[in-house]
């Protein structure tokens, strides 16, 4: 219980530059208080006693304004930076090192029994607003971009954006363009945009038809732009 307590502790000193001292994340970090009240909860729901579990996890939602169900599993170095909004369902698990950022949502897709929730592997990046939604598998060392919505499996070594989610990188290279090294790593401002690329992508080619009607007309010597018919 106390290295598990210090590990999360050394967490927070490891990802978050801003923290300054251990009383300081022991009296002020919401991420650190919602961890050490879900292992309580969770070890409380295995041994059978699922009403007090749930009561102590919605204490925690009522503190930290993270909701945490006391199924979920969780592993070692999680770390939760802000966690306002934050949402964890009960057949969710979570591997190591993980990194969530606040309002993320690891939920379900609807009234389905059993398995509802996404798997999450380890060394994986969830950034603010993320949706990751059904029983799906998320593979190690995934980033997933701010406000994207992801509802199908992700393979490892994969960077998601978008709405749905749309892998854009995997394993160091930018998908769909294999000859081009992509250096971007997990800063929110400089993800991939899939649809802001498709539209640069047809405004160049708009342009490119533009300019051939205008040479074709040149050529065809017409009185009236082809472009401009009244």
């Amino acid at each position: 219980m106390f290295s598990r307590f210090k590990r999360d502790l050394d967490v927070v000193f490891e990802r978050d530059p801003a923290a300054r001292s251990v009383l300081e994340v022991l009296l002020s970090y919401p991420g650190f208080h919602a961890l050490i009240l879900h292992r309580m909860a969770y070890k409380l729901q295995k041994k059978g006693f699922k009403l007090l579990a749930r009561l102590i996890s919605q204490l925690n939602r009522f503190l930290t304004g993270i909701e945490i169900h006391p199924g979920a599993v969780v592993g070692e170095g999680l770390f939760i930076d802000h966690g306002m909004g934050v949402v964890i369902g009960e057949t969710c698990e979570i591997g190591n090192n993980v990194t969530l950022y606040q309002g993320v949502t690891l939920g379900g897709t609807g009234k389905e029994k059993g398995k509802r929730h996404p798997t999450i592997g380890d060394n994986v990046v969830v950034s603010a607003g993320a949706r990751v939604l059904g029983s799906i598998n998320i593979g190690n060392n995934v980033k997933i971009g701010a406000g994207s919505v992801v509802l199908r499996d992700v393979p490892e070594n994969c960077t998601v954006v978008g709405v749905p989610g749309r892998v854009v990188k995997r394993d160091g290279r930018r998908v769909g363009d294999p000859g081009l090294e992509s250096q971007i790593d997990l800063q929110h401002n400089r993800l991939p945009d899939p649809v802001a690329e498709m539209m640069l992508c047809m405004q160049r080619k708009i342009e490119r038809l533009e300019n051939r009607i205008s040479e074709l007309e040149v050529s065809l010597d017409e009185d009236e732009g082809i472009q401009h018919i009244n």
